[in-house]
């Protein structure tokens, strides 16, 4: 194989990854375990399959996600320029269709003659060579025992729920009216109006209803950022209308007055066949959410393409194990990258893979890693991750990761939040890598 970099998984963070190094000049092998051994929340065999949700939250710009996108996209991700180029209407949010994003992401990687995909499981970190592992939350049992034995410790984790999927013909559209909070955007939601009378029959719907069980000898451990709606419901009767229901800024064209309450649909794909419920990731037993949801206004009939579901997402205790560069403290042939190193979320797995692209180039190359600055998002996730901390969990990007920036006074959050985002691309280092 001579100077060949593995990578090991074909999702987000594998494939940027994968393609920079191939851009580069070099050679790397991509694996990937599907279709010869699936997961329990991936459908295809695609490449960078999105299962959770198709929104890669909000590009409206200076706020923290929009900072992180904008940085990858000054710094060539290849990921970022397909997502843009199959973007679905969402208001502010940078959503996809995410059978055509998966099926373009297959096609640039199959195509980049530098790059081999390999379709098969990997089953322990190669003892040679530089090496990407970016299998994922749902890395299979052999090769999650060989990366615990790699790391030294024993791996944490989560539970994560995913959304359900209607078909838009089975919506009542004379229910349902378009709008986005605020009219900030153009209308690119449906929104299903509550009153108090059906907000509480179905919040004590969701309290009363039947959950798939867990495992006796596992801790339910859920990710803050994506609770499972029951979840939410019974941390109070008004959680949810100050959470994914929440009515501010969408008032009913046809009563000129704000619901109770909201629960707002997201379009899938570009034919707008189909609409995820946005927030509504649930653990519930298949039979309770057809009942249940079928008592949303505007959903009475709704013909479900996919029920929500619940997976275990395992990640390395990374502060131990990496450094800023997202290579190993014990070996820095290998590095880590995406929700395994406990970078959470879409974006910020494109960015982990980016960063562990570049810089097993580097490694290869005898040359010294590029850490962008702990003031970039990027530099901020990375900085995270390495940071020796107590009771570590999977993070998405957010403004309390950047040092906090000195004003001369006291200053609106929304002029601080900007003042961080100039500083940030300012500071953010074009990554040049010659190729071979």
């Amino acid at each position: 194989m001579g100077s060949q970099i593995t990578v090991i998984g074909g999702g987000l963070a594998g494939c940027e990854a994968a393609w920079q190094i191939a851009r580069a000049g070099e050679r790397v092998r991509l694996y990937e375990m599907r279709p010869a051994r699936r997961t329990p929340a991936h459908t295809t065999d695609r490449l960078a399959e999105i299962v959770c949700s198709n929104s890669l939250k909000s590009d409206q710009p200076y706020n923290a996600s929009w900072l992180l996108k904008e940085e990858l996209r000054r710094l060539g991700s290849i990921l970022i320029q397909i997502a843009d180029s199959v973007r679905v209407p969402a208001g502010a949010a940078l959503a996809v269709d995410r059978d055509k994003f998966a099926a373009r992401v297959t096609e640039v990687i199959s195509s980049e003659p530098n790059i081999e995909l390999v379709r098969e499981e990997v089953m322990e970190i190669p003892k040679e060579g530089v090496v990407v592992v970016a299998s994922g939350p749902l890395t299979a049992e052999s090769l999650s025992n060989s990366i615990r034995e790699f790391c030294g410790s024993d791996h944490l984790y989560f539970y994560d729920a995913i959304s359900p999927i209607v078909d838009a013909e089975s919506i009542d559209l004379s229910t349902v009216y378009r709008a986005s909070r605020y009219g900030k955007a153009a209308s690119d939601y449906l929104n299903c109006p509550m009153n108090k009378e059906q907000y509480l029959a179905f919040y004590n719907a969701l309290l009363s209803a039947e959950s798939v069980a867990i495992h006796e000898f596992e801790e339910a451990c859920y990710f803050e950022a994506c609770l499972p709606i029951e979840e939410l419901a019974r941390r109070g009767e008004d959680t949810l209308r100050f959470g994914p229901m929440r009515p501010v800024g969408l008032d009913n064209p046809a009563t000129g007055r704000t619901p109770y309450a909201v629960v707002q649909l997201r379009q899938e794909d570009l034919m707008q066949s189909s609409y995820n419920i946005v927030g509504f990731q649930n653990h519930l037993k298949f039979s309770e959410q057809k009942r249940i949801f079928r008592m949303i206004p505007g959903l009475e009939n709704a013909e479900f393409l996919r029920l929500g579901q619940i997976h275990r997402n395992t990640y390395i205790n990374a502060p131990e194990v990496l450094q800023p560069s997202m290579a190993s403290r014990s070996d820095p042939r290998v590095f880590f990258a995406g929700q395994l190193a406990g970078t959470e979320g879409y974006i910020e797995n494109v960015a982990s893979g980016l960063v562990t692209g570049v810089n097993a180039v580097r490694f290869l190359r005898g040359d010294d890693p590029i850490v962008q600055p702990a003031e970039t998002a990027i530099g901020a996730l990375c900085r995270y991750v390495s940071t020796p901390q107590k009771n570590f969990a999977p993070m998405n990007i957010n403004f309390g990761l950047l040092p906090p920036i000195d004003t001369p006074r006291r200053i609106a959050k929304n002029d601080k939040q900007r003042l961080l985002c100039e500083r940030a691309l300012e500071l953010c280092r074009p990554v040049s890598i010659s190729t071979v």
